[in-house]
C-alpha cells in the first residue's frame, strides 16, 4: 500500500512540473521557439523518459520496458519526421520495436540488479528486431542490407535457436 502511495506522489509531482513548463511555454511567447529539438516526435521522446523517471522514483524497474518503447518510437517519428520517409512505417520501420523492448529489458535487468539476465533476454529481442529489420527493410524499399541474399538472416537466426535449444540445460 505504501509503495503505490509514493508512486501516485511521484506521478503528481512529475504531472504538476511538467504541467508548470508547459504553461510557462504558453505565457511566455518565444520562450521554447529557439529549441529546434522541441517538435512533436520529441515530446513523444520526453514522455519515455518522463516514464522512465517515474519508474526509477517509484523503484519500479518493470517502468523500463514502456519508457523504452515510447522513448524509441518517438526517436523513429523523429527520424521519419526529419527525413519526410513516413511509408517506412508500414513498410519495415515497425520491425525495431521489438529492439526497444530489448533494450528496456536490459536497462530492468540493470536495475534490478540481474544484468547476466536482462543483457541474454533483451539481447535476444535486440538480435530478432534486427534481423526482421533487415529482411523487410531489403524487400519493402528500405536500405537494402544484404540484398538477395536476406533469408541468410533466417537460417542464421533459425540456427541459433536450434543451438540455444540444444545448450539449454533441461528443467
Amino acid at each position: 500500500m505504501d509503495r503505490s502511495r509514493n508512486s501516485a506522489a511521484v506521478v503528481g509531482v512529475v504531472l504538476i512540473l511538467a504541467g508548470l513548463l508547459l504553461l510557462a511555454g504558453r505565457l511566455v511567447p518565444g520562450l521554447w521557439g529557439s529549441l529546434e529539438l522541441l517538435t512533436w516526435p520529441m515530446i513523444v521522446v520526453g514522455v519515455g523518459v518522463l516514464l522512465l523517471i517515474i519508474g526509477l522514483l517509484t523503484n519500479a524497474p518493470g517502468m523500463a520496458v514502456p519508457a523504452c518503447i515510447v522513448g524509441g518510437i518517438g526517436l523513429l517519428l523523429y527520424w521519419q519526421n526529419a527525413t519526410g520517409n513516413f511509408e517506412s512505417w508500414a513498410a519495415y520501420a515497425w520491425a525495431l520495436i521489438p529492439g526497444f523492448v530489448g533494450v528496456g529489458v536490459i536497462l530492468m535487468g540493470l536495475l534490478e540488479g540481474h544484468p547476466g539476465s536482462g543483457l541474454v533476454a533483451g539481447g535476444w529481442l535486440i538480435l530478432i528486431s534486427l534481423v526482421l529489420f533487415a529482411i523487410f527493410a531489403s524487400f519493402m524499399g528500405g536500405p537494402v542490407i544484404l540484398g538477395k541474399f536476406w533469408p541468410v538472416l533466417l537460417i542464421a537466426l533459425g540456427i541459433l535457436g536450434l543451438v540455444r535449444y540444444v545448450i539449454r540445460p533441461r528443467s
